[in-house]
């Protein structure tokens, strides 16, 4: 059994890392030092170099007796802010918290040390497993950044399980959503609010209209689109020419995404027509929507090795992307894992003893599961 006293430990180990996006150093060289210990072989990308961070992503290979096909574990290592100086704090019943002024780190310290332990486990007991490949990514809090640097010609696995989902282990996520943000750029012309308001053009106004027409929260089923920031303006005695107004969409379907996108394009440029301004816009798309078949092995393997715990068994949809959803673009089917975080990207974030124990678990009997048997 994993040793609730050595996951505990090595848990507020990885928390007292500072290790937020693109400055995720310190956690990778730790990683890849526990990696060796375990006997893989490690390798970091440049990922680091190419988005201006100072790490790459640490992808391991450990060769198993199993003469079967490899598995890829994966969990990012950055965490979002506020993140400095984390402190995880343990009471009497088990649960772990933070001090209160940062978040835990449970996103995504949980989903690592589910790895660390159940490799732990394999080594110290010289447990029989299969071929493991490992994938721990930078930058995965901002849109996924760091595995789309990843060079999938290097990865072996066909099939994985990342570790980085609330809720109750024994659950995991199948489908996810394309998640794209556009910023749209509202080109005005500024005058003096008071002698000549008549020869502005008002870049605010001329967005406010569009922001207006736009449908917003729900607009379907299986879609969202949300403004979330705005800005303009110099003073409040000069008509701004200038307004930056920036948003997000989230489907099901990819390519209603992309229809929508362009709706939005459509409405603020009839707006800036309208006014008199001109417009920029922008579109990045941050991951693809993915739907894994409910009867793939990679998902019947997880609700056997949940049997295998007497653990709840429960496949869910997300409305959140994560690593999986590029991994998914590139070939290799997988699934979500529920990990033992709660009220994530929040300080009142927490998780507990016993489910980082399930956690580890469930990756332990996946890491040795026989797919033959």
């Amino acid at each position: 059994m994993i040793s609730r006293e050595h996951l505990s430990n090595e848990f507020i180990k990885l928390v007292s890392i500072d290790s937020p996006s693109f400055g995720e150093k310190e956690m990778g060289e730790y990683l890849k030092k526990r990696l060796l210990e375990f006997g893989f072989t490690v390798e970091e990308d440049d990922a680091g170099s190419k988005i201006n961070g100072n790490c790459g992503n640490i992808h391991g290979f450990l060769a198993g007796k199993m003469e079967i096909p490899p598995i890829l574990f994966c969990s990012h290592m950055d965490t979002v802010e506020p993140s400095c100086q984390k402190q995880a704090v343990l009471d009497s019943e088990g649960f772990i918290r933070s001090k209160g002024n940062t978040v835990l780190g449970a996103d995504d310290c949980s989903g690592i040390v589910a790895i660390l332990e159940a490799l732990n486990e394999i080594k110290d007991n010289n447990l029989e497993h299969r071929p493991i490949e490992v994938l721990f990514t930078v930058a995965e809090e901002t849109y996924c950044k760091g595995v789309k640097e990843v060079d999938f010609s290097t990865i072996i696995s066909k099939e994985a399980y990342v570790l980085d989902l609330e809720g109750k282990v024994g659950t995991a996520a199948y489908k996810a959503p394309t998640i794209l943000s556009f910023n749209a750029y509202v080109k005005g012309q500024s005058s003096h609010a008071g002698f000549a308001p008549h020869k502005g053009i008002h870049a605010i106004q001329a967005a406010s209209d569009a922001i207006s027409k736009l449908k917003l929260g729900n607009i379907d089923d299986n879609t969202t689109l949300n403004v979330g920031v705005i800005h303009g303006g110099l003073a409040t005695n000069i008509i701004p020419d200038l307004c930056e107004v920036r948003g997000e969409i989230r489907s099901y379907s990819h390519q209603r995404a992309l229809e929508v996108a362009q709706e939005v394009r459509n409405q603020f440029e009839s707006s800036a027509v309208a006014f008199g301004a001109k417009i920029r816009f922008e579109v990045e798309i941050g991951c693809k929507a993915y739907e894994t078949p409910k009867n793939h092995l990679v998902v019947r393997r997880f609700e056997a090795a949940c049997k295998t715990l007497n653990l709840p068994f429960s496949l869910q949809q997300t409305f959140g992307g994560s690593d999986n959803n590029i991994l998914a673009q590139n070939g290799i089917a997988g699934i979500v894992l529920s990990c033992a975080m709660n009220q994530c990207h929040s300080c009142d974030e927490y998780t507990t003893i016993d489910e980082l124990v399930k956690i580890a678990e469930l990756t332990k009997v996946l890491m040795t599961s026989n797919d033959e048997q």
